[in-house]
Parts: C-alpha cells; sequence; structure tokens
C-alpha cells in the first residue's frame, strides 16, 4: 500500500432554503450564520487530523454545501491562509468554491478569486424557470445568467455548471436545450446527472412524476451526443470537461486517493500505509453539534479501520465512474491487496460482456457503461 495524493474537503453546510430532491447534508439558514466561529471550528477541526497526514501535500481544496457562497470572501480567505499555515498546500491547488445564482451577490467573484478560489462550481440545475420552481430553487434562468457573466467578468475561466436532466415533465428536447443552453455560457466543465428521488426528501414524501428510464435513457444519449460535438469529452458517469479542464478534486476520489473532510457531517479517507490501513472518519452531522463537539476534540462519530472487502468494493466503485477504466496497477498500492483477490470477479465481468480488458486498464463495455450498477454487484462484499 502507498500513499496516493491527498485533497481537502470543506464542508460549509449552510443554505438559502432546502430543495425537495436534496439529501445533502445542508440546513437551512432560519437566522443569521455564526460564520466566523464556524469558520474558527474549521481550522480546529483540521489541526486534529494533522497527526494522521504529517508532510503531505494538498493538492486540491472544495468547498461544498449547502451553499458556500453565503460565506463571504474574507471568510473563504481566512481559511484559505490557515489551511496553509497547518498543512502543505500545492501552489498550484485547485480550489473550487459551490456557489448558487440566487445567492452571489454576497461578494463578487472577484473577491473570491482574490480570496484564493480559482474555480466555480454553479448550481444552475436547469434553465427552465417553470421547473426551476417545481425544484425549489431561489434563482430563474435570468439569475444564471447573470452569475456566468460575473464569473467571466472576473477572470475565472474554469467553471463548471451542475445541470440535472429527467426533471419533471421534462422532454428529451428539453433536456438538450438545457444543454445547448449551459454550452453557451462556455463554461469549462459541465456536470449532467439524473435526478433520482433520495429518501428523507420531500420529494420522496410527496414524489413527483419523472420521465421513464428509457426516456431517461434517450436523454442521456441525446445530451451526450451535443456535449461531444461541443468538444467536451466525458471523463465520468456525470462528467464533461474540455481538454485541460478535468476537475481534479473529483478524479482523486473517484480514482481512490485520500481526503480529509472538515465540517459537520464531513467524511474523509486516509490511508496509513505503515498499517496496511485505511481509516474513514464521520464528523457530526448537525452544524451546532459539531462546532460545539470540536472544541472538545469530540467531533468524530466515526472513525474505522476498513475491512479488505470493504476496500476492493470502494476501489472498484469509484474507478469504474471513469470513462477510461479500473488502473490495474493501482489496485495493490491504493488497497493492499493482490489482484489474484479480485480476478475471479474480473472474470465474471468480463465474460458477461460488462467489461473489456485494454492492458493496464479494464474499460466498461458500451453494455456495462449502460448498466455499471451491474459490475458494482459483481465487487459488493
Amino acid at each position: 500500500m502507498k500513499l496516493p495524493p491527498l485533497s481537502l474537503y470543506v464542508h460549509l453546510p449552510w443554505c438559502v432554503r432546502k430543495c425537495p430532491y436534496c439529501d445533502f447534508n445542508s440546513h437551512a439558514a432560519k437566522d443569521e450564520l455564526p460564520a466566523d466561529e464556524y469558520v474558527e471550528a474549521l481550522l480546529t477541526d483540521l489541526e486534529q487530523d494533522l497527526p494522521l497526514v504529517w508532510g503531505r501535500t494538498v493538492h486540491s481544496i472544495f468547498f461544498g454545501g449547502g451553499t458556500p457562497s453565503l460565506f463571504n470572501a474574507r471568510q473563504i480567505e481566512t481559511l484559505l491562509s490557515g489551511f496553509r499555515g497547518l498543512l502543505p498546500v500545492s501552489p498550484a491547488a485547485e480550489v473550487t468554491l459551490e456557489a448558487n445564482p440566487g445567492t452571489t451577490e454576497h461578494d463578487g467573484f472577484s473577491s473570491y478569486r482574490d480570496a484564493g478560489v480559482n474555480r466555480i462550481s454553479l448550481g444552475a440545475q436547469t434553465f427552465s424557470d417553470e421547473q426551476l420552481n417545481v425544484l425549489g430553487r431561489i434563482h430563474g434562468r435570468a439569475e444564471i445568467h447573470r452569475a456566468v457573466e460575473s464569473i467571466r467578468a472576473a477572470g475565472i475561466d474554469n467553471f463548471n455548471i451542475d445541470l440535472m436532466y429527467a426533471l419533471p415533465g421534462q422532454s428529451v428536447n428539453g433536456a438538450v436545450q438545457d444543454v445547448k443552453e449551459a454550452i453557451a455560457c462556455a463554461p469549462s466543465h459541465i456536470s449532467h446527472y439524473q435526478l433520482t428521488i433520495e429518501p428523507n426528501t420531500a420529494f420522496h414524501v410527496n414524489p413527483p412524476q419523472l420521465p421513464d428510464d428509457e426516456i431517461a435513457w434517450d436523454m442521456q444519449l441525446e445530451c451526450a451526443k451535443v456535449m461531444a460535438k461541443a468538444t467536451y469529452e466525458q471523463y465520468e458517469i456525470s462528467a464533461w470537461a474540455r481538454a485541460g479542464y478535468q476537475c481534479r478534486h473529483n478524479l482523486n476520489y473517484w480514482r481512490y486517493g485520500d481526503y480529509i473532510g472538515i465540517g459537520a457531517g464531513a467524511h474523509g479517507k486516509i490511508t496509513l500505509p505503515s498499517e496496511q490501513a485505511i481509516r474513514r472518519r464521520v464528523r457530526h452531522k448537525h452544524p451546532l453539534t459539531w462546532m460545539k463537539q470540536v472544541v472538545d476534540g469530540e467531533s468524530i462519530i466515526e472513525d474505522r479501520v476498513l475491512g479488505e472487502r470493504e476496500r476492493i468494493f470502494e476501489f472498484f466503485l469509484n474507478q469504474l465512474r471513469l470513462r477510461d477504466g479500473i488502473r490495474k496497477s493501482q489496485f495493490s498500492a491504493r488497497t493492499g491487496m493482490a489482484w489474484s483477490e479480485v480476478s475471479g470477479q474480473v472474470e465474471e465481468a468480463l465474460a458477461k460482456g460488462l467489461l473489456n480488458d485494454d492492458g493496464d486498464l479494464l474499460k466498461a463495455s458500451e453494455l456495462g457503461w449502460r448498466f455499471n450498477n451491474e459490475i458494482q454487484a459483481i465487487f459488493l462484499p
């Protein structure tokens, strides 16, 4: 087992309003945010994880939520300066801030750029005002375009637009029009994922009528054609990018790299080669509880070493999301296991026509790409 690259995920859990489809650890901000106190707690939280990562360099930082753009640029700058004071951060680190079009008036994107952010992920979801209303979003189509103009005016050329498809009442043509309008904004990256109904959401209690699986597949295919024609390359199930603009932070997840997760409900994965072990750590979910617990060094609610079968499953679960496939040469280094431990399962997937063997890479066939869950099931513990 060898050390993989290390990333840092920072969870900023508040949003203006909880969307009915959202199952993330996010909380509607009913009162003024305790933002400065939360920032201080984040730095304390990171400091408590340092013994697990002494001397390791962070290659990407991702501010996720919630709606991180509810925090102002000064607070983001305080965090980035604090991170660099606690552990090595690569000068070329990718630093992403998630932002929603309805909350970008807090600070201009030029202020976030000056604070050290060099990549924006904009949660558009759709350009249809009618569907934005159904999805419970607080912005409209006009706000999306204003946010894009603001990003460009700030000189940030590396930005992502989040889009969902298979929305309530959406047609194939409607999904394609969303993609075309996103492309017209000239982002470097497009995240394009299917709306699904998750437990513990308002949509799960009162589910809307969604397009059936065949229509959703047609949407995926037609949208893929449009993005490919516009020189966006699909490198992951839900991610498309222009050359050189793949999301390095997310790639580290999918290649089974390491990451520290700080903030309410954040997850972390740390490789410990000296122990031939991988540890997973999870924080308290509620932000106010987490803030109290972190002061006492008790913010962790789960801290465990992964078993061998879990490591195998996680490795394949993540790398199967990548269009260029599973790297055989990374398996032992990332899991501490011999390839012979999975050769039988790999042969099963090959025999079913779900995978193709391409030297060091195992690539999903077109059948396997459509039925990715079928391959994942083969590697379940």
